[in-house]
């Protein structure tokens, strides 16, 4: 048994140290879409100093750079007096162009995860400012939702029934198969939840004003979401992202729950991070996996394909036992 123990730890610490000690580190440049030149401007480490450039190699000072990505460096162009009265022929305003940023990150070891089973409905529609937090929390089984009180842990067996007619006039059909929400108040309002019934339908839930709403999204006969994420952007034209089973990225636009593939080949929730930097005219998307980072470009109008780019990791793993890794919340043995 001790030789055993021995071998496990040499097996583990051994490459672990030869790792540490011989494993350059990953460095990523930061990289935008740039509608001024319609390619990837990127800001990288050269030698301790930070070099602006875009993927043909030209060199720009800071100051020419954001120019190049008004968008992104919006403030500081309106502070020098530098921000542009118009892009690609249409009018801009600052107030309009800052309502339209959009950020968004997602990454394996969030999905890869335990779900507690427990959320909490904020109220969309309180008449305050100021988002709160309710008292009480909800699950979804067989028999419909449940919504308990936290302070005296009991049901509340008429909200929960409302609830649950309310589901099920919409054509939900229990348990919930998926749930995605975003239940803060560090947010400007709230939409509740995007869910999946038992047959992989997708539905709106929120409550307003005390009142449940629920919602049938209707989707293509091809498209079964699969991971739902809701974002609750400042401009109010999206409610959120998913997935499907062959890991196609969809935009839910509002008003309408108009559902629209993104023009990128794929994305895995369960084995790839996904950063997005949304703007009034493109979204970058970066899509990050073991060996490579890709960035695309997309139109904001029809989420089209503008452009991609690929980056290979510059960081090496050394073969060995582990027993964490940066793909789930887990802790158990693994080789790589």
């Amino acid at each position: 048994m001790l030789a055993f123990l021995v071998l496990v730890i040499l097996t583990w610490q051994i490459p672990w140290l030869l790792g540490f000690l011989g494993t350059q580190p990953a460095r990523t440049p930061f990289c935008l879409y740039s509608c001024v030149i319609r390619d990837f401007a990127l800001i990288d480490s050269r030698n301790e100093a930070l070099v602006h450039t875009d993927r043909q190699g030209r060199i720009y000072t800071e100051r020419q750079f954001d120019s190049i990505l008004p968008l992104f460096y919006a403030r500081q162009l309106r502070a020098e007096g530098r921000f542009p009265d118009s892009l690609q022929g249409r009018p801009l305003c600052f107030q309009t162009a800052m309502r339209q940023d959009f950020f968004f990150r997602s990454s394996p070891s969030e999905i890869n995860k335990e779900k507690p089973g427990i959320y909490f409905l904020l109220e969309s529609m309180s008449g305050r400012v100021d988002l709160e937090m309710p008292s009480d929390a909800f699950r979804i089984h067989r028999g419909g939702i449940e919504f308990i009180n936290m302070e005296t842990n009991t049901l509340n067996p008429g909200k929960s029934r409302d609830f649950t007619q309310a589901m099920r006039s919409a054509g939900f059909v229990f348990p919930a198969k998926a749930v995605g929400g975003n239940p803060t108040v560090r947010k400007e309002y709230d939409e509740g939840y995007l869910l999946t019934d038992s047959e992989g339908k997708l539905f709106h839930l929120k409550m307003m004003e005390g009142k449940p709403f629920c919602r049938h999204i209707p989707l293509p006969a091809d498209v079964c979401p699969k991971y739902l994420f809701v974002t609750e952007v400042e401009a109010r034209d999206m409610l959120g992202l998913f997935t499907d089973g062959r890991n196609r990225l969809y935009v839910l636009r509002m008003p309408g729950y108009e559902p629209v593939q993104v023009d990128i080949p794929s994305f895995d929730p369960e084995k790839e991070s996904l950063s997005i930097i949304g703007n009034l005219l493109d979204w970058t998307l970066c899509s990050g996996g073991p060996d490579s980072v890709r960035y695309y470009a997309v139109s904001r109008m029809d989420f089209h394909c503008l452009g991609q780019y690929s980056l290979p990791r510059g960081r090496s793993r050394v073969h060995g036992l582990c027993f964490t890794s940066s793909l789930d919340s887990y802790v158990k043995p693994r080789f790589y």
